[in-house]
């Protein structure tokens, strides 16, 4: 499957936000989205997944236009920034209605064995992120949004959590930001640097130190 976003527009205010949009992404590819705090990514995700309505915007999937917003397909998980699981649900009851083995899960996360009838209220902030990001990324899809999915993460799970990026995206798209560069760039087939409100391809690294989104020298 391909997926395009394309001349996308949007403006708060009368200022304009995003602008000169274009981000291809397919089946089997991590596709990224890089750029500075306040550049867009987070819009720009929600503008994929449709509960962002932008001034324009055109979304094709195989080269047709798609004429509905992309979460009504229902192909498609979105990973907000914010906690999206409500609190008073236990983990084993969120992980049975994704369908997902939560068996499966702690022979990977053994940090969550015993929580299976804790209320996600329970959980720190990382432990709510690791659970919200498994169950996104293995749940039923053809398209993965991801915001942010590294933040407030032990690195021992950041690894576990790219290992799982790259398992999933045989058979899904996955489109990922995060502040995290060197997780992105590591985990990445492909990257677009989001500046001045429009993508830009990135064909090789130090591309990001030429659009002064990296310091010099800061990918030795």
């Amino acid at each position: 499957m391909k997926f395009e976003l394309d001349n996308v527009e949007l403006y708060f205010k009368n200022k304009s936000i995003l602008s000169g949009i274009y981000l291809k992404a397919e089946t089997g590819k991590v596709t990224a989205i890089l750029g500075t705090n306040g550049s867009g990514k987070s819009c720009l995700l929600r503008i994929a997944f449709g509960n962002l309505k932008p001034k324009y915007k055109l979304v094709r999937i195989n080269g047709k236009p798609l004429l509905k917003p992309l979460y009504k397909t229902k192909n498609i998980k979105f990973l907000p920034q914010y906690n999206f699981v409500p609190s008073g649900m236990t983990l084993n009851f969120v992980f049975k209605t994704y369908g997902l083995n939560w068996e499966t899960f702690i022979k990977e996360f053994d940090e969550f064995l015993g929580f299976k009838t804790f209320n996600f209220s329970k959980l720190s902030g990382g432990q709510r992120r690791i659970v919200e990001t498994y169950i996104i990324l293995k749940a039923k899809s053809e398209i993965v949004l991801l915001d942010e999915p590294f933040s407030h993460i032990s690195p021992l799970y950041v690894e576990k959590i790219k290992t799982l990026i790259n398992d999933e995206k045989s058979n899904k798209i996955i489109i990922i930001t995060d502040h995290m560069y060197r997780h992105i760039i590591e985990v990445s087939d492909t990257i677009y640097l989001l500046k001045n409100g429009a993508t830009k391809r990135i064909n090789k690294l130090t591309e990001l130190e030429d659009y002064k989104y990296l310091s010099q020298g800061s990918l030795n």
